[in-house]
């Protein structure tokens, strides 16, 4: 039995561990013009810098979870925090845009030891009347960074350099490696779980990684042989996994689970779903820098409203939906989040924010409120409580996975549709050769400021002119593409949820696959809800079976 002061410094380990990933995370997207401005590499390096993260991230999250089981969530939580800190000091200092992408996938590897294995310790040190209170001051708190960090980015690059940004996470290591050491005691599970699945990790990252590569390549290199062997690989690694998971004997992912019709539909509606808010978060920084001249503390803080109704609303929702039942309000919220991206829509270049961003964000922010918990819910309550805790890590991955393509499909939207724009405006015009040098070199780096030098004074108006309203013109695509995607996730909830076979409180989980606070829900002991003719039982999975 855990002391006081070790639930203590457990609970404020888990929330400073996860912290710091969560921060990076959400300061990297702002730092993102930066970037560009100081290593190049155009939108496509942009992507990758992102990407990068997300691909290791993604791909190794189930393995991570189950290296705790095996380990011990301690050493492996204290492992991942550490390594995050080191590669995050190597990130620090890159030079290119691949050395800072290398680090950068590093920075994904650690977390995803961290992401699963911070909420395993509460689960090991809490006994289970105190873990459901722990878990939601875990989320809470976790949450406020997702308001601080664009912040707290913006302030760093304005005051110096966007190297700052990983620099932040130094002492944040420091001190929460000096929490798990000392506080945290060891799990008694360690090399109690079975074998690791490291053939279907390889396999994913290779069908993740050869996928993403052509489509975020394709539209700086058409289809050239590396584009095309590239989805080739990612294809084929795909039916291998397929094949690895339906004969292993401890796969990561089970297939046997997309049997049931809550799981299939919930995960299908988090991955549809997932690919409109990955691409948004990615694409909104971004244009407002490069496009409308914000500066990064203003843009760091335009999604302040977001975050912020995601912290007072989504525990009132999941409240509501344990009532009435997610599948009318997974439904409308994301109606109401797809309504809230498409008056993006609207957004010129100026980009005001009182009367374009702001009431745009708020129904957005909003309808997202509405749509994570439930959503959650309604995937951990599909299966039975012996799978509950893979089926709360697939979920989770499945959502960093949709951010992953989110980011390669809308960043070649927007270079396809702004090179589209810039050919039909410019038709008919008689451009020289340094202007044509000019377009090329736009068409390559699309949502920013393309150089002009060496172009004549008339011929370089109509150019910068024809760019920013191409930039525009992208940007809005590629925003109305995304709502489609959310509010088709919505759609697919609507026709296709069905009452749980047992009932999982959504309003336990606020931040669901945003944060991961899925990951060990199922763990919290917490009854059951007794309605709609359910049984009131407890829960009782092993936390061994999380992210296996």
């Amino acid at each position: 039995m855990a002391t006081s002061r070790e639930k203590q410094l457990t609970l404020l380990a888990a929330v400073l561990g996860t912290s710091v990933v969560f921060l990076d995370a959400t300061v990297t997207s702002v730092a993102l013009p930066a970037i560009r401005g100081d290593l190049g590499g155009g939108l496509a390096g942009q992507q990758w810098v992102t990407n990068a993260y997300l691909l290791a991230l993604g791909s190794l999250l189930l393995i991570g979870g189950s290296l705790g089981d095996v380990l011990g969530q301690k050493r492996v939580f204290l492992v991942g925090v550490a390594g995050f800190g080191l590669t995050s000091a190597l990130c620090a200092v890159a030079s290119s845009i691949p050395e800072l992408c290398v680090f950068r996938s590093m920075q994904g590897v650690c977390a995803a030891l961290v992401t699963p294995t911070a909420l395993a310790v509460i689960v090991h040190v809490f006994p289970e009347d105190e873990r459901a209170r722990a878990i939601g001051t875990w989320t809470a708190l976790s949450s406020i960074v997702g308001v601080i960090g664009p912040f707290i980015g913006g302030v760093l690059i304005a005051a110096g350099s966007w190297r700052l940004i990983f620099v932040l996470n130094a002492p944040l290591v420091v001190v929460t490696v000096t929490l798990i050491a000392r506080g945290v005691p060891a799990s008694a599970s360690a090399g109690t779980a079975g074998r690791l699945d490291f053939a279907g990790a390889l396999l994913a990252a290779v069908a993740l990684s050869g996928s993403v590569f052509a489509v975020t390549e394709e539209p700086a290199r058409g289809w050239s042989t590396i584009v095309v062997g590239s989805l080739a690989v990612g294809i084929l690694g795909a039916i291998a996994f397929i094949a690895r998971e339906a004969r292993a004997r401890a796969p990561m992912l089970p297939l046997s689970l997309f049997r049931e019709r809550n799981f299939m539909i919930g995960n299908l509606a988090t991955l549809t779903t997932y690919l409109g808010l990955g691409g948004v978060i990615f694409l909104l920084p971004v244009f407002l820098q490069q496009v409308s001249s914000y500066s990064p503390i203003q843009a760091g803080l335009a999604l302040l409203p977001v975050t912020s109704l995601m912290i007072m609303l989504s525990r009132r929702f999941g409240a509501l939906a344990d009532r009435i039942g997610s599948r009318l309000l997974i439904s409308l919220g994301a109606l109401v989040a797809g309504c809230g991206l498409l008056l993006l829509v609207r957004v010129d270049q100026r980009a005001d924010y009182v009367s374009g961003l702001l009431p745009a964000l708020l129904v957005f922010g909003f309808g997202l409120a509405m749509l994570v918990a439930p959503l959650t819910a309604t995937v951990l309550g599909a299966v039975e409580e012996d799978h509950a805790g893979v089926a709360a890590a697939v979920n989770t991955t499945l959502s960093r996975v949709a951010q992953l393509f989110a980011v390669a499909v809308l960043g070649a939207v927007v270079s396809l549709a702004f090179a589209n724009r810039v050919d039909a405006t410019l038709r008919r015009a008689a451009i020289d050769a340094a202007g044509r040098a000019a377009i090329t070199r736009a068409k390559r780096q699309p949502l920013g400021a393309a150089s002009l030098g060496g172009v004549r004074p008339g011929e370089r108006i109509l150019l910068r002119a024809t760019f920013d309203d191409a930039s525009v013109h992208a940007f809005r695509v590629a925003d109305a593409i995304a709502a489609i995607f959310v509010v088709s996730g919505g759609l697919i909830a609507l026709a296709g949820v069905r009452n749980p076979r047992r009932m999982v409180a959504a309003e336990l989980c606020p931040a669901g696959a945003l944060c991961g606070a899925s990951q060990e829900l199922v763990n919290t002991g917490q009854p059951r809800i007794q309605d709609r003719g359910f049984v009131d039982r407890a829960v009782e999975t092993p936390s061994r079976q999380v992210a296996r």
